[in-house]
């Protein structure tokens, strides 16, 4: 992640919002609380996005950029992440 430092507070967010997803697997589907997430995430990055731009022509001008970044991202904490889960897969399924 290029300009997000991820140190104590970072974490402790993002497990925050892991917790709040885990707490909705009483009543749903893990499909169903992922795509919750994901919408939630692009509705709050839409947002950090509009609030960036000075002006609606330059929210026009950077959106591609925006969404390439955020794209990007997301590509690469997937890929992070997934690969921390083949790396263990082994010792939690065993």
């Amino acid at each position: 992640m290029s300009d997000v430092q991820r140190d104590k507070a970072f974490w402790d967010m993002a497990d925050s919002f892991i917790q709040q997803a885990n707490a909705h697997l009483d009543k749903e589907k893990p499909s169903r609380v992922s795509a919750s997430a994901l919408f939630a995430a692009a509705r709050f990055n839409a947002f950090v996005i509009a609030a960036a731009a000075e002006s609606k022509a330059q929210l026009i001008a950077e959106k591609e950029a925006a969404i390439a970044y955020f794209l990007n991202q997301y590509e690469s904490m997937l890929r992070e992440n997934l690969d921390e889960h083949m790396a263990r897969y082994d010792q939690a399924n065993n």
